[in-house]
């Protein structure tokens, strides 16, 4: 093999490779993206869950009147 082929072959193998790399870091990046809106999503859920559990506990069996009064 030639000089220049083994030049041509190792720029070839560079493009090829930073085109990888390009594509990783954009999945990368999309990935976390989705990572943050799940994770905001499961903070507001557990938010609501607490909160309809608050709510349930004040107004549970408990604190109601017995049918008599």
């Amino acid at each position: 093999m030639e000089l220049e082929e083994r030049l041509v072959d190792i720029e070839l193998r560079i493009t090829g490779q930073e085109d990888l790399i390009d594509t990783l870091n954009r999945t990368v990046y999309e990935q976390q993206k989705k990572i943050d809106e799940l994770a905001a999503l499961c903070t507001a859920f557990a938010r609501q869950i607490k909160d309809m559990r608050d709510t349930m506990t004040e107004r549970g069996p408990a604190n109601e009147k017995p049918p008599h009064y």
